[in-house]
């Protein structure tokens, strides 16, 4: 379906009971919403009804030029308008990669708009800043920040076959990787999706509160981004019913590698 919003249009992937506990489905770079295609099944199974945003910058009709407009608040503000547009006042969210950010964010400043949270890969802000602070390990690990925020990030990624978005990717199924690869060749796809990260600057997250809204965090041993201090400290900043989970030998694409995992995660938390 799509859903006007702000003056855009996004595309949401919407399924399960009508009748069930709404969830929403927030998804990173340089996926979309189809890297939870094989969480889904688990969840509608539960009887829940679920929405799977394109973010801004993936939706076709989300696309502005003005790398501002990539800045957090605006795919808060986003999401905030697309429930209101759906008609729920209270959801459960799931977030992986820029989409746990965003789901971060929603429950620090709208606690009132969440049932819970799944955070899947990204901690929470001020446990990532800490860990950048007193571990040079993991400042190393997001390195990659400075090169995608590169004028040069398109040519880089998509450059010879894509070789680079492919290596990426690696741990995925070869069909999974294509379909990414293919829509990051459309028309201002991978600029959208580049424009997150040009458009970040630290002061979006630290002032982030604790939040207050029961939370489970999912990490995993083999990820590149996020290492063990940020995972544990994000407990830090959760003052609600809160679990760590922590997969072994899966990397950053829990959702695509770990879906029955994950789902097990995300139905815990929902209590369903």
């Amino acid at each position: 379906m799509e859903i006007k919003a702000r003056g855009l249009t996004f595309e949401v992937s919407d399924g399960g009971p009508g009748d069930g506990e709404p969830v929403l489905l927030l998804h990173g770079f340089p996926q979309d919403n189809r890297e939870f295609d094989r969480l889904l099944p688990y969840l509608h199974e539960a009887g829940l009804r679920t929405y799977a945003l394109n973010q801004r910058g993936y939706s076709p009709g989300a696309r502005p030029q003005n790398v501002d407009a990539y800045r957090l608040r605006e795919a808060v503000a986003d999401a905030i308008a697309v429930l209101d547009e759906l008609g729920i006042e209270k959801v459960h969210v799931v977030g992986h990669d820029w989409g746990a950010q965003i789901g971060w964010l929603l429950a620090a400043n709208h606690p009132d708009r969440l049932r819970t949270l799944t955070a899947v890969s990204v901690p929470h802000p001020r446990a990532l800043m800490l860990a950048i602070r007193v571990r040079p390990s993991q400042k190393a690990r997001l390195a990659y920040f400075e090169v995608f925020r590169s004028p040069r990030a398109e040519r880089l990624l998509l450059g010879r076959d894509a070789t680079v978005l492919r290596w990426m990717l690696k741990p995925l199924r070869a069909e999974r990787v294509q379909r990414y690869v293919d829509a990051a060749r459309e028309p201002g796809r991978l600029t959208g999706g580049l424009n997150w990260y040009r458009a970040f600057t630290t002061d979006q997250i630290a002032r982030t509160g604790v939040v207050t809204v029961p939370t489970t965090y999912v990490w995993s041993d083999r990820d590149g981004v996020v290492g063990l201090t940020a995972a544990l400290r994000t407990a830090d900043w959760v003052s609600a019913d809160y679990q760590l989970m922590a997969m072994r030998g899966v990397s950053h694409w829990v959702p695509e590698e770990a879906p029955q995992e994950l789902a097990d995660a995300v139905l815990a938390r929902i209590g369903v």
